[in-house]
């Protein structure tokens, strides 16, 4: 189980050693290719765009929880590969790790394709189903989008 010490990390590619960078996609194909049987490109290039940015919850070891967030050619910030290790969840680290990475994106527009039994809880994160449910890799999925948040100093008159 976590501890107390937990921390968020945030990096980029180029900000990652070798292995962090095994233990994030350790961690993603332990659940979404073999706890979840789905068979898959898991490492698609995107993970080493400049515009990409990884965080993840630790407890001082291996990571508990991961996700990442894509730049899209729009400049709409794409999560993704959201991640918890077994053994940690029900802890609320998905919602730690989804606050962290919405104070990354900023005002910015951002868009998810969330396995659709997760819908309620991206909804309370701010996201609205943006079109029909679909499957892929036998897995129901429901795209959402959460629209740019105005700064504290936008006021319309």
């Amino acid at each position: 189980m976590p501890s107390q010490t937990t921390e968020i990390r945030t990096a980029s590619f180029a900000d990652l050693n070798a292995r962090t960078f095994h233990d994030l996609l350790k961690l993603r194909i332990d659940v979404f290719v073999v706890e979840q049987n789905c068979p898959y490109p898991e490492l698609d290039g995107r993970d080493v765009e400049p515009g990409t940015r990884h965080l993840w919850l630790t407890d001082g070891g291996a990571p508990l929880a991961y996700l990442r967030i894509l730049a899209d050619p729009d400049g709409t910030a794409r999560i993704g590969r959201v991640v918890v290790a077994p053994a940690a969840r029900g802890g609320g680290q998905a919602g730690r790790l989804m606050t962290a990475a919405l104070e990354v994106v900023g005002n910015r527009p951002c868009v998810l394709d969330a396995q659709s039994h997760l819908v309620a809880f991206y909804t309370r994160h701010g996201f609205a189903v943006s079109g029909p449910e679909y499957v892929e890799d036998g897995i129901p999925h429901t795209p959402m989008r959460r629209d740019a948040r105005p700064r504290a100093n936008d006021v319309s008159h």
